[in-house]
């Protein structure tokens, strides 16, 4: 019986440690700005150009609601599936406050991007294993009181800190994706 208690023991722990754990920054800021993509509606499939087998360009986004008294904002983009974990696809941060969108395949003047849980620093598009069921990507902005120093290449812990410590308002997307 012991032995049965501690199987179901470590299945409940293992299963609580899967990809549908977001990982997002535990900030105590509105849910205030609106965060949308002229390239994909909220809750539907991301289009392929923006995968890894495709263009991988980053979308659009466009954004409002951001406060007056914000320093910063700050961008990330997260597969909440992932077989590991949050893997974490895009940080872009350093970004004017008064800027309002980023244009596909691009991000606004004077920000910077941080590395990506590929390894690399910039966007690395959708791109769960083929076959696999599809994959929820969540895009969420934060506006800071800061401007935190941060230099290109952040990693994303670093970025997250930054969030955790700042953090006055927050808007979130979230797409699917899936391949093959």
């Amino acid at each position: 019986m012991a032995r049965l208690l501690a199987v179901l023991a470590l299945t409940t722990v293992l299963a609580a440690c899967g990809g549908d754990d977001t990982q997002e920054p535990a900030v105590d800021a509105p849910p205030s700005i609106e965060l949308t993509s002229p390239g994909f509606e909220a809750g539907a499939a991301i289009p392929k150009e923006y995968g890894c087998d495709d263009a991988e360009l980053s979308p659009p986004l466009e954004w409002t609601g951001v406060p007056k008294r914000a320093k910063s904002l700050v961008v990330l983009m997260d597969d909440t599936n992932a077989p590991d974990g949050t893997f974490t696809h895009w940080t872009v941060y350093g970004i004017s406050p008064t800027a309002t969108s980023f244009p596909e395949g691009e991000r606004p003047k004077g920000s910077r991007e941080g590395e990506n849980s590929f390894g690399d620093i910039g966007y690395g598009g959708p791109c769960p294993p083929e076959g696999d069921t599809e994959h929820r990507y969540v895009f969420a902005i934060y506006a800071l009181r800061d401007a935190p120093e941060r230099e290109r290449g952040a990693k994303p812990g670093e970025v997250r800190d930054a969030i955790e410590e700042g953090a006055i308002a927050r808007g979130r997307l979230v797409g699917t994706f899936r391949r093959g």
